[in-house]
């Protein structure tokens, strides 16, 4: 079933202009706080903020686990098959797919992004312009989560062999100074 009323209500009244937005993702190993960046991707943005406000990424698991490359969530399925019943268009941009950058997940077409999106565990170049980075972790704490998460060990699927969940997800909205 679509989300997409869902989520197109929750960021009615977003304002990029006037708003900083952040995403806190509250898991079952730390908090890790993302700051986004609506200048270079604002539907992805809206789309993340949308989700988020509205449950969608509340207990899901970080599902594929990759050392040295990325931790990836947000499928509702748990499967890496799943998303929100629409897609994002892409919005590829300059930002390089370093530590702690927050991009989306696709398949092979540039416009499927839905709702799985990964955080880059190192410097990867290769994803550069391929794929839409739209946030990076706001502070040394944050990194160091998603850097635990991205140590936990592994099947050959690369699914981790313990949980790693998102307990509550939550929107973080400060007037811009």
């Amino acid at each position: 079933m679509s989300q997409k009323a869902k989520v197109d209500a929750a960021v009615a009244n977003v304002d990029f202009q006037k708003n900083k937005y952040q995403v806190q993702l509250e898991t079952n190993q730390g908090t890790i706080t993302l700051d986004l960046l609506p200048d270079v991707a604002p539907n992805h943005c809206l789309n993340m903020i949308g989700l988020v406000r509205s449950g969608f990424y509340d207990g899901l698991i970080f599902h594929r686990v990759i050392s040295g490359f990325m931790i990836q969530g947000g499928c509702p399925t748990g499967s890496g098959t799943g998303g929100p019943g629409y897609n994002v268009n892409a919005e590829f941009n300059a930002t390089p797919h370093v530590a702690g950058v927050l991009s989306m997940a696709r398949s092979s077409n540039p416009n499927s992004a839905g709702s799985q999106f990964f955080i880059c565990l190192d410097k990867h170049p290769h994803l550069d312009r391929q794929y839409t980075a739209f946030g990076k972790t706001a502070d040394v704490g944050s990194l160091e989560v998603v850097r635990k998460i991205g140590a936990t060990a592994c099947n050959p699927q690369d699914r981790p062999l313990q949980e790693m969940k998102i307990v509550k997800a939550t929107v973080i909205e400060q007037p811009r100074s």
